[in-house]
C-alpha cells in the first residue's frame, strides 16, 4: 500500500481536498483499501458494496447539504467506486459517474494511483463547484469531514 501511495502522496491528496472544499460546500473523502476484508470475500460481496458501507461508516452521507462524495479505491483489484450523496447525485447522471470512474481506472492500470485520485478529485470538485458554489459574501461553514485520506 505504501509503495503505491507513500505518505507524501497521501498528504498532497489531503491538501487538494482541503483546497477544493474552500470553493464549494461539498465534502469529499478518499478511501484506499488494500483488499476486501475476509467477511466480504466469504459472502461474495463486491467493491461497490464495500464502498457503500464505508460511505456510511465514514459519515459521508451526514453533511448539511447532502453533497458528500466518497472516492474509493481497492488496490488488490484496482476497483474504483464513486459514491455520492443524494444532493449531488441528483445533478449528475450515472453515465457521468461511470465516465469518471473509467478515467480513474485507466490511470490505476498504468500504476499512476496519485494521478488517478487527483483527476477524480478535480472532476468531483468541478461538479460540486457547479452545483454548490460558495457565495463569496457568505461566511464559510465548518469543514464537516476530515480531509485526510482514509487508508484501511
Amino acid at each position: 500500500m505504501r509503495k503505491v501511495l507513500p505518505e507524501a502522496s497521501l498528504n498532497r491528496l489531503a491538501g487538494r481536498i482541503a483546497a477544493s472544499e474552500q470553493r464549494h460546500s461539498g465534502q469529499i473523502r478518499i478511501c484506499v483499501e488494500a483488499a476486501l476484508p475476509d467477511s466480504y470475500l466469504w459472502r461474495s460481496a463486491t467493491p461497490r458494496q464495500r464502498a457503500l458501507t464505508l460511505f456510511g461508516k465514514l459519515r459521508v452521507w451526514d453533511t448539511e447539504h447532502n453533497n458528500g462524495v466518497l472516492i474509493y479505491l481497492m488496490l488488490a483489484d484496482r476497483a474504483v467506486e464513486i459514491i455520492a450523496d443524494r444532493g449531488i447525485d441528483h445533478h449528475v447522471t450515472d453515465t457521468d459517474w461511470a465516465v469518471m470512474t473509467a478515467r480513474m481506472s485507466d490511470s490505476f492500470k498504468a500504476g499512476r494511483f496519485e494521478d488517478g485520485l487527483t483527476q477524480a478529485l478535480e472532476e468531483v470538485s468541478a461538479l460540486l463547484m457547479t452545483h454548490y458554489v460558495l457565495d463569496a459574501e457568505a461566511p464559510r461553514g465548518p469543514n464537516e469531514l476530515p480531509d485526510a485520506v482514509v487508508v484501511l
